[in-house]
């Protein structure tokens, strides 16, 4: 099968020989992503235009100032919060501008109906990481399905951590049916308890080498 842009990622993630693919593939590009946002994007206009609407979780500032580029994290965070003073400052008002209620309800403080959720919950790296993570997900079921020797490759594999196990079970149905569908359902559950058994194995005998019994 021909490799492209998206199918080479997969395959070199699942030749690594680690405990998930799909874990390695998301460590690589959140670094990358890190390094990008510390480095040129801080000087590209959309970029931070996206940064000030919806800033980065705290694990990824963290990981921004971390290192030598912590000037880039610097002046994204700069920009980020002379922004987001200004959308609370905004709700402050509407909070202001809500009219008092009447009567027996006179007492109660009102609704203001601001939501605050876009400044807190948002993270604009955890949204693009997501959507890679999705695409590669998609590519893996397509791998599965277009090349057999990439079949053999996940069937030796060593599994996957739980989120991407189910990510895959998830994404199956929308390339595959029928008696595929059952196959690579079969296979990925195979693979998966095959190597949780094994885990489950190794962290045992870790447990009993504790026992002075086992101390050589």
């Amino acid at each position: 099968m021909r490799q492209h842009i998206d199918t080479i990622p997969v395959w070199d993630a699942f030749k690594t020989d680690c405990e998930c693919p799909l874990c390695e593939l998301r460590e690589q590009n959140e670094n990358n992503y890190v390094t990008s946002f510390t480095g040129g994007s801080v000087m590209e206009p959309d970029v931070r235009v996206e940064v000030n609407t919806k800033g980065f979780c705290a694990r990824h500032f963290k990981m921004m100032m971390v290192g030598d580029k912590r000037l880039g994290g610097a002046l994204m965070a700069h920009t980020y919060l002379k922004q987001t003073m200004a959308r609370l400052g905004e709700s402050r008002m509407a909070v202001q501008n809500v009219p008092a209620r009447g009567g027996l309800f006179s007492r109660k403080a009102p609704a203001t109906g601001v939501d605050l959720s876009p400044i807190t919950d948002s993270c604009i790296l955890c949204d693009r990481l997501n959507a890679t993570m999705e695409r590669y997900v998609y590519t893996t079921v397509y791998l599965w399905k277009k090349d057999p020797s990439f079949q053999s490759q996940m069937k030796n594999s060593k599994g996957f951590c739980l989120k991407h196990y189910t990510s895959l079970l998830n994404a199956a149905p929308e390339q595959l049916s029928g008696p595929e569908l059952e196959r690579f359902t079969s296979q990925l559950n195979e693979v998966e308890m095959k190597n949780l058994a094994r885990i489950e194995q190794e962290i045992e005998w870790f447990t009993l080498k504790f026992d002075h019994k086992n101390a050589d």
